[in-house]
């Protein structure tokens, strides 16, 4: 086997991206190598490349970028428990526990997750390391490529329609932003019997997607007749949540304004920029709700996997585009770019 890899890496200092030649990682004790098959790329890269988000938790100069991640278990380290076997098709859940947070120590949720890609090397890689309980085994009809994204791309809507947002059967909800996460929640609301689905987004091919996967109704963002057409859709009851996709402050201002009573609006897209609750005295009377929202837990992408597995959920639809691992650089270009409308382009080593 040879002794180094390609891998993209990030210098946090200066953000230079570059696909370099590595060292090949081994297995320690509780981890395992993955031969990659395949990695998502995510808003949250571009993200991290352009300096708009940052480790909360990696004290490295450079790190390998990439938390979808599905491949082959490809050598164990120590302590690995007999379950886990060379050759086995698995996903990388997105992060995993500190060890060392009151939550950790009580054996309840972590309070101070790590993720990777972000806080320690990611799968941008021909190799690259986890820790056994975030491995998730798939199904041998379960392409390699849609696994990737299931953790994050699908996962964190899932997370915010089913946990957060408590999103309910023959209730509507709305989708600000239909890319990678927007696309998936409005999939995922029509799964649960959400009802009506309305999508909004200021892109035209964005809301053609949004009808192809599920919504009832797409409206352009920029048009001054939004709120009242979703008060007519849902027969004046507005509605019952809403979720911001994009990560943008005047599309949270926009949902504010379109929430029913007890309605729920959940922050799923990032940005640094501020939040103003125009009304805020409405807000309280009609006993409204403000909801953050990051990523998943592990249990959802378990459920995720479980759907595909029983062929209640295809993500073909969603793969844009396979770009060599070498080009990652241009991968990020494109979404970055927006190019071809991607939901999600995949890195193949």
């Amino acid at each position: 086997m040879t002794t180094t890899m390609l891998a993209g890496r990030l210098n946090l200092r200066t953000r230079a991206f570059a696909v370099e030649r590595v060292p090949v990682p081994d297995p320690g004790p509780g981890q395992v190598r993955i031969k990659v098959m395949a990695a998502g790329i995510c808003l949250s890269d571009v993200h991290l490349i352009e300096g708009s988000l940052n480790p909360l938790f990696n004290p490295s100069e450079k790190v390998t970028l990439g938390h979808e991640v599905s491949g082959v278990i490809d050598a164990i380290g120590p302590g690995v428990p007999p379950v886990w076997k060379t050759g086995q098709r698995v996903l990388l859940q997105a992060g995993e526990r500190c060890g060392v947070c009151p939550g950790c120590v009580r054996g309840a949720a972590c309070l101070q997750v790590r993720t990777r890609g972000v806080d320690y090397d990611g799968g941008w890689a021909e190799y690259a390391l986890a820790t056994h309980y975030t491995l998730v085994p798939i199904p041998d009809d379960l392409p390699f490529e849609q696994a990737a994204i299931i953790p994050d791309a699908v996962s964190t809507p899932w997370a915010a329609i089913v946990a957060t947002g408590q999103a309910r059967p023959a209730y509507p909800a709305g989708v600000w932003g239909v890319g990678g996460l927007g696309a998936h929640a409005v999939q995922l609301l029509r799964a649960i019997g959400a009802a009506p689905i309305i999508a909004i987004d200021p892109l035209e091919p964005a809301r053609t997607r949004a009808l192809e996967f599920g919504a009832d109704l797409a409206l352009d963002a920029m048009a001054p007749d939004v709120r009242e057409r979703i008060k007519a859709i849902t027969g004046g009851r507005m509605l019952d949540v809403a979720f911001d996709m994009a990560g943008v402050a005047p599309v949270r201002e926009q949902a504010l304004r379109c929430l029913g009573p007890g309605g729920r609006l959940v922050l799923v897209g990032l940005t640094p920029a501020p939040l103003t609750i125009g009304d805020s005295i409405g807000f309280s009377y009609r006993q409204q709700k403000l909801l953050g929202h990051y990523g998943s837990e592990p249990e959802h992408v378990e459920q995720l996997v479980n759907l595909a597995r029983g062929h209640r959920l295809d993500f073909a639809r969603s793969i844009s585009g396979l770009v060599p691992l070498a080009d990652a650089a241009d991968g990020v270009e494109r979404l970055r770019q927006k190019h071809g409308n991607p939901i999600r382009l995949i890195l193949k080593p």
